[in-house]
Order: structure tokens, then sequence, then C-alpha cells
């Protein structure tokens, strides 16, 4: 019986959130923990609809609960990371990203929100490598191969950032005119 009210719970959880009802959706999944508490799932959507609400810390506290709870789960210490980058705290998500690696380290998107705190802390060649270790794993992602530009133009890798523009106007000119604009163009980087 208690399963099945379980269950009923994560069903209209899930139908509020597809309603945009994230309020009461979020007292589906107080209650689903009421009833199985450390509930994995339960206690990820807790935390992503805290978040969704715009309540970073509170965020950032469900998201601690459930890594302290499920150590293993490489998608909640990512999670921590990003709300903690949000929360401009870069040392504490650089720990939460070197987690998630430490579990999954082809989780690309970890390897790019590791290299947003390290740009954060100013460690601007550790986070190159992270970078590079994103753009390996998801090549054909802009966000990446921009990070990237943009540290070697702090790094005065101009060669590196030319590279890079170059590339991305292979498959993203968009991006490529922004690095341009934002580096004053090619010339700028020749120099």
């Amino acid at each position: 019986m208690r399963l099945t009210a379980f269950y009923i719970q994560k069903v209209q959880a899930v139908v509020l959130v597809f309603l945009g009802r994230s309020s009461a959706a979020l007292m589906r999944f107080q209650k689903m923990l009421a009833m199985a508490p450390g509930n994995r799932y339960a206690m990820a959507s807790r935390a992503h609809l805290i978040g969704q609400l715009g309540d970073t810390q509170g965020a950032v506290a469900a998201l601690r609960e459930l890594v302290a709870t499920h150590p293993g789960d490489s998608a909640a210490w990512f999670n921590l990371g990003y709300q903690l980058n949000d929360l401009d705290l870069p040392a504490e998500a650089e720990v939460a990203f070197g987690h998630a690696l430490g579990i999954d380290p082809k989780m690309d998107r970890a390897w790019y929100g590791l290299a947003l705190a390290l740009i954060r802390l100013g460690r601007l060649d550790e986070a190159r490598l992270a970078l590079l270790q994103n753009t390996q794993l998801q090549p054909m992602s802009p966000y990446g191969w921009y990070q990237l530009a943009r540290v070697q133009m702090d790094r005065r890798e101009f060669a590196e950032v030319r590279q890079i523009i170059a590339h991305l106007r292979q498959f993203e000119p968009r991006f490529a005119k922004q690095l341009e604009r934002e580096t004053g163009g090619m010339q700028a980087c020749a120099q």
C-alpha cells in the first residue's frame, strides 16, 4: 500500500511539473521523501524544483543532502557544482565538479563547469586543460570552444585564438563572429 501511495505522489508530481505548477509538485516530492527518505529520484527532483523556483541557497542545501546520501551520483555532484558557481563560490564548485569527474571522467558538462570555476579563480592554465577535455568530448558544441578562445586570449596565445575562430567558422559562424568582435578581429590576434 505504501509503495502505491509513493507512485501516486510521483505521477502527480510529474503531471504538476508538466503543467508548470512547480510549487505543488515540490510538495509531492516532499511527501515522497516522507514515505521513502533518501530516495534518489525524489531528492534530485526536489533540489531541481527548489532551484527552478529561484532559491539557489535552498537548492544547494538539497543537493548537499543528496550527495551526502548518494555520493556516487555524478549528476548530483555536477548540479551542486553548477549551483555553487551560480552563488559565486568557484572554489566549492571546483570540488563538486571534481567529484563528478572522479565518478564519470567523460562528463563533458562537468569539464565545462570546472573550467568556468577555474576561470573565476584566475587559474587559466588549468581552465585551458579542462576546456580541452570538454571540447574533445563535445567537439561540436561551440560553448567550450568559445571559452577556450577567451582563455587563450587572456593567456596571450593569439595563434590559438585564430585557430579556434577558424574552427568555429566551419560549424558555428555566429560564435566565430562574436569572438572576432570580442578579440578585435583577426588582426588584433595577429599582433
